[in-house]
């Protein structure tokens, strides 16, 4: 699928270079151009570029801005400056330059400059609006006439005070993963830039030429989960990352992190409704928007790409950005709760904040809005929201426009298309009378003001002092010896409910954007009282719902059901850094059972460093995209059971006699320290398959077999 689209923390390991080892990259051949006293001049790098920083506001943009109805209380934000052609180095009609734009941002006092760097041979070869000025083959142009430039004036010691965030390349990199051959979405001239490598020498000269710059920060764009978030490309998608990061000189610590949601309209986060949900035995992966990817907003996609990518080989310190500068989706068109429970469609469809028609479509989206203000360090591992496509600027006309610019007309641009294999042959949801990329579109930024969330100029927020009703309904829905699940009916609010306040016992344990929860922090055969209150986006908080009670199983246990576990080792070494193992489940019974109610367990222990964890499936006779996989702590730890890789199935039907077949699984922990697996209480050393009675399997909170420890 194609796009289209502040408090201070403390820094861990800083991302430094050397002054001797800049000046040597400067004199060698590989930078063609001079960067007369720079190493000297610049402040030293720091890990969070935005942590403290006062970002520069685009004047232009600024006055774009400010001319709409209304425009006037987002004019003073910060967005990136976009260099989409050689000419845009120099300024154009209307829009300065990158030395006119650097030198404004000195003189307003801003410490912090964002540039997108987006002009790349065969730029986006499968979307036609955003098409570039340079053809395929054109890599030395790419470097000698737009590169080096740019490097020369960000080089420049009198921008030594500003921090210089770039934007590498957006579109380019995800598009060799989906659609360079053999998809729905592929296209020849993707194919021609994969066969040529051009994205890659490009992108990979541009991270060497601009990081050997002490000032730079360069972020790789990773597209969004809407088109990476599937197993098929995600891994992919990462690999490729580090294959052009490597590419033409460039190292992986030329990267100082990677952006998604570019340009596009995909949810930040969506509150009524979670990946791991299930209606009616129907996981929500499975439903038509949803549509087995394993991701559905892009905060949760951004932190596990960032994860990924460490374990690609990116520095454990890299940071993420997320673009929120359209992804608002607020109006009344936005659900207060989830939708009916009918259906895991109906589930979704009622419920999801993102109101496309297909998280394939990226042009001019009807209905879209402003979204999260720039914030720094919101989450960790995110260094910022930022507004990386300025909000009112265009993303392709809707019908041929003549252009100087190198730009095509794409249907997806064209709101009575109705579609293409990438976005599943549905209308592309476009505004009509868009003018093209980049251009001004005030019918668009109209809407986008109406539709923001959280709400402009305080509306919804300051003067929102209603509290949502109190949520009602609370009952458990589960239970066993380490857990406790909880569901309740949604709340309501005038201006819709952000999320739900878990209280255990009188005390917050934790919170949820959906109705339900579970609880792993508890004890074996101990009662509890659980209440839910409900929160809006201006922190108002509801009562707490009636208690609700409820007593845990007793712990321990041996199965007793129709299924067995089988296991074998296929990890060497006891003592690196993954838990590897190949599973599979047996039906031991004379009646098919449901594997969506299924689950393993397979008991570790930390053996100390991080306490969160990343999982992985190799392969799965299923098929992975059919296996779910994620650590859990134990709320009472025993004897080499700290925590516990829980392995479900998002659907099928294991018959009587029948066998899952393999599951190749590995966890790392989020530092990559070693475990110490010769004490884990669910390892063997066979390496061949073979019963596995100190692997538990569930179906429902039932132990079936296995003893647990």
């Amino acid at each position: 699928m194609s796009i289209r689209g502040t408090t201070p923390h403390a820094p861990h390991a800083l991302r430094r270079r050397a002054a001797a080892a800049l000046s040597a990259l400067v004199m060698g051949a590989a930078l063609a151009v001079a960067v007369p006293g720079q190493a000297s001049a610049a402040a030293a790098r720091v890990d969070n570029p935005y942590a403290g920083a006062t970002a520069y506001v685009n004047p232009d943009w600024s006055a774009r801005a400010a001319a709409e109805p209304g425009g006037d209380v987002i004019a003073d934000e910060p967005s990136f400056v976009w260099m989409d052609r050689i000419a845009a180095i120099g300024g154009t009609p209307g829009a300065r330059g990158l030395r006119a734009h650097l030198d404004t941002a000195v003189s307003q006092g801003a410490d912090l400059f964002q540039v997108v760097i987006y002009n790349l041979p065969g730029r986006d070869c499968a979307a036609l609006a955003s098409n570039g000025e340079l053809g395929p083959t054109e890599l030395s142009r790419y470097k000698d006439d737009y590169i080096d430039p740019i490097a020369g004036i960000l080089g420049d010691p009198a921008y030594a005070s500003l921090r210089i965030v770039t934007l590498i390349e957006p579109d380019s990199l995800p598009n060799l993963v989906t659609n360079a051959g053999g998809t729905a979405g592929s296209t020849p001239e993707c194919a021609t830039m994969k066969a040529n490598g051009n994205y890659e020498k490009g992108i990979g000269y541009a991270l060497h030429t601009l990081g050997a710059l002490p000032g730079v920060y360069n972020y790789v764009d990773a597209a969004h989960h809407g088109w990476l978030g599937w197993d098929s490309n995600f891994v992919p998608a990462a690999q490729q990352f580090k294959k052009a990061a490597t590419t033409e000189g460039a190292t992986v610590s030329d990267v100082h992190g990677f952006i998604v949601n570019t340009a596009n309209y995909s949810a930040l986060k969506e509150p009524h409704f979670a990946v791991t949900d299930s209606v009616n035995g129907t996981t929500v992966r499975q439903s038509r928007w949803v549509d087995w990817n394993y991701y559905v907003d892009e905060l949760s996609f951004a932190k596990a790409l960032r994860t990924e990518l460490v374990r690609q080989g990116f520095a454990s310190d890299i940071g993420m950005l997320i673009d929120t500068a359209r992804n608002g989706w607020g109006g009344s068109s936005r659900p207060a709760g989830p939708g009916p429970l009918t259906s895991a469609d109906a589930y979704v469809d009622g419920g999801r904040t993102d109101r496309r028609i297909h998280a394939g479509n990226w042009c001019n989206q009807s209905g879209a809005g402003i979204g999260e203000r720039p914030t720094t360090a919101p989450e960790p591992g995110i260094d910022a929201y930022v507004w990386a496509k300025p909000p009112g600027e265009s993303d392709g006309s809707s019908e041929p426009v003549d252009n100087d610019e190198g730009k095509g007309f794409d249907r997806m641009c064209d709101p009575t298309y109705t579609g293409n294999g990438r976005n599943g042959f549905n209308l592309t949801g476009a505004l009509p009378d868009s003018p093209v990329a980049g251009h001004w579109f005030s019918g668009q930024f109209q809407e986008l003001l109406r539709n923001a969330h959280p709400p402009l100029d305080g509306g919804g927020g300051e003067d929102d002092t209603q509290a949502p009703a109190v949520p009602t309904n609370l009952r458990v829905t589960a239970k066993s010896s380490s857990s406790v699940t909880l569901a309740w009916t949604a709340s309501t609010d005038d201006t819709g409910v952000t999320g739900y306040d878990i209280l255990r016992d009188g005390t917050r344990v934790g919170s949820t954007a959906t109705t339900t929860y579970t609880d792993t922090d508890v004890s074996p055969s101990t009662a509890y009282s659980y209440s839910v209150r409900a929160k809006d986006a201006a922190g108002n908080v509801s009562a707490g719902a009636p208690a609700a009670q409820v007593t845990t199983e007793a712990g321990g246990g041996t199965g007793t059901g129709a299924l067995k576990a089988e296991y074998r080792n296929t990890d060497g070494s006891p003592t690196d850094n993954q838990i590897r193992m190949s599973l599979r489940l047996v039906n031991t019974g004379s009646a098919a059972i449901d594997l969506s109610t299924v689950t393993a367990r397979y008991w570790f222990t930390s053996d100390g460093g991080a306490s969160t964890f990343g999982t992985a499936c190799d392969y799965a006779v299923l098929g992975c995209g059919n296996v779910t996989h994620r650590v859990r702590p134990m709320s009472t730890p025993a004897t080499g059971a700290g925590h516990y890789l829980e392995v479900g199935f998002g659907s099928g039907s294991l018959a009587a006699g029948a066998t899952t077949g393999e599951i190749q699984l590995r966890l790392n922990k989020s530092d990559w320290s070693a475990f110490q697996e010769s004490d884990d209480y669910s390892r063997s050393a066979n390496t061949a398959f073979a019963d596995a009675p100190r692997i538990g399997v569930f179906t429902g909170s039932t132990l079936a077999w296995g003893t647990a420890p």
